[in-house]
């Protein structure tokens, strides 16, 4: 089911610039990287969140990687996923309703290997962190 409400675009400045360039473009590239467009609801406020990620993706399902970098911290959409499982996913023209969970263990390590495949730079980052770097699938939901 698609989500409603008012977007919220992010405080970030480059965040709501590469949101801006894929809407604009119906890109799937931002700066030559293949990204993802996900739109969560936030766990605050309520309000629809924009957020670019890194592609990844395998046989239909999406992995998204909650690195911020290396951040001591996790990213708010991490948070908003927790909360509000249901998202939206574009990916170029595609667009698909899907739900997140967040993966562990093999499961994790296998999702995890395939996203440093994609973007190297998420093993520095974990390099970085003392916390375990999330990863969630966006998958459909059950029945579809």
């Amino acid at each position: 089911m698609p989500l409603t409400g008012d977007y919220l675009p992010s405080p970030e400045k480059w965040v709501r610039d590469e949101v801006d360039h894929l809407e604009r473009t119906g890109g799937s590239a931002f700066r030559d990287r293949p990204v993802v467009l996900l739109t969560s609801v936030g766990r605050v406020t309520g309000a629809l969140r924009k957020t670019p990620l890194m592609r990844v993706e395998h046989k239909g399902v999406y992995a998204v990687v909650a690195s911020r970098a290396g951040a001591p911290s996790s990213p708010s959409w991490y948070g908003n996923l927790l909360a509000h499982p249901a998202v939206e996913l574009r990916d170029g023209p595609a667009r698909f309703d899907l739900v997140a969970r967040e993966v562990f263990g093999d499961e994790r390590a296998a999702w995890w290997s395939r996203a440093c495949g994609v973007f190297p730079s998420y093993a520095h980052y974990q390099s970085r962190t003392r916390r375990r770097i999330p990863v969630l699938l966006l998958e459909p939901p059950a029945g579809a």
